[in-house]
Order: structure tokens, then sequence, then C-alpha cells
């Protein structure tokens, strides 16, 4: 029960992310790496890196890896990192929906327990996309599948009986909100925030909001 509650509270602060904000008109042919730099509030403050390699096929896919640590004395004591691709399904004049579909490795530690999580994000984005500028709607859900549980010396101090190991479920959230963003040159400044709500559809989390701000530079 005591890992339980340990659980939730975990999934109450990083449950979620956010993947790579990419203007698809504003991407050439002969731009193919794309490093992506971003400060944002998801649970807490944080920073991320990544970086993105855009296919040579006919339907415009984008593989990337992304890492983010939140603000704190202790950098690596909880980290998030996430692989995947998203692609642009459907392009009607400057109208375009994309589809996400990334795995999360994820790891929290505090005084009570240590955190290790393996989950999954799907979204989709839809908008209006030109040379200069992007606006879309996006709604996604992150699931984390399973999570290892470690309880330190002290928790096991107060809660002789608790016990480390695998839990699965281990909880998820929906996401939806907006995204923009502005194009120039080899650049994209990005800007995107939104709602969370648990997959309940009942319970907020503590910080129900999230708001990230990037920088992409296409080469």
């Amino acid at each position: 029960m005591k890992s339980k509650i340990l659980i939730i509270l975990f999934f109450s602060i990083v449950i979620n992310s956010f993947s790579q904000n990419i203007n698809w008109r504003n991407l050439t042919k002969e731009q193919k790496h794309i490093v992506n730099i971003n400060i944002g509030l998801d649970y807490g403050t944080t920073i991320g890196i990544g970086y993105a390699y855009k296919l040579n096929t006919k339907l415009p896919i984008v593989l990337n890896t992304e890492f983010s640590i939140p603000f704190g004395n202790k950098v690596f004591d909880d980290f998030k990192t996430k692989i995947g691709a998203q692609a642009e399904i459907i392009k009607i004049g400057y109208f375009s929906t994309t589809l996400k579909a990334h795995g999360i490795f994820r790891k929290y530690e505090n005084q009570m327990a240590r955190f290790l999580n393996f989950g999954s994000e799907f979204s989709a984005l839809a908008g209006i996309y030109k040379p200069k500028w992007f606006l879309s709607g996006e709604l996604g859900f992150d699931k984390a599948i399973t999570t290892h549980v470690k309880h330190s010396k002290l928790a096991q101090e107060y809660y002789p009986e608790i016990k480390n190991g695998w839990y699965v479920p281990s909880g998820g959230n929906f996401f939806y909100g907006l995204q923009s963003g502005f194009s120039f040159k080899k650049n994209d400044i990005t800007l995107k925030f939104g709602k969370m709500i648990q997959e309940d559809f009942k319970t907020n989390s503590t910080i129900p909001f999230y708001l990230q701000l990037g920088l992409n530079r296409k080469l």
C-alpha cells in the first residue's frame, strides 16, 4: 500500500513529456538534421535538448530523441529520455495533421524511494503551417506502463513491511493544448501550452498545466 502511494505521488510530479515541434513548411529537402533546446514547465521547471533526423521518404517522417532534467541541486537525480518518430500524414494546402509516437524512460528519486519508469506517448496535431509560422492544436496520451520502486533505508525504517519491485500499470495522463512557432532562415522558435488530466478524467495533477519554449536549428 505504501509503495502504491509513493507511485501515485511520483506520477503526480513527473508524468508527462512533450516532443519536438516542427514546421513542416519551413523544412527543406536538404535539411536532414534538427537540433533542439528547450525550457518549460512540466510538473516543475525543466531544461532539455533533442536531436531529430528527417528520413528520405515520400511521407514526411522525422526520427527524434530527447533528454530533459528539472532544475535542482542534484543534476541527474531526475531525468527523462524519449525516442520515437513523427509523421505528417495529411497535407491539404496549408492544413497539416501530424502523428507522434514515442517510448519513454524516466527516473525520479527522493529521500523515500527511487523510481524507474518505462512508458509511451501518442499524440496528434492538426493546424495551419506556413513557411514563416504555424499554429496547431494537440491531443495526446502519456502512459506510464511499468515502474520499478526501490525504497530507501529511511522508508524501510518507517515502514518495515514495504516492498521493492515492479508495478504494472502505474498511471497515465491525457494532455491537450495549442502550439505555435515562428520560423526564420534555419531556425524555429516554438511555444506550446495546455492542460493535463489523469486518465480517469476526474483527477487534476498538482500542476495541471504545461508550458514549453523551444528553439530548433535545422542543418
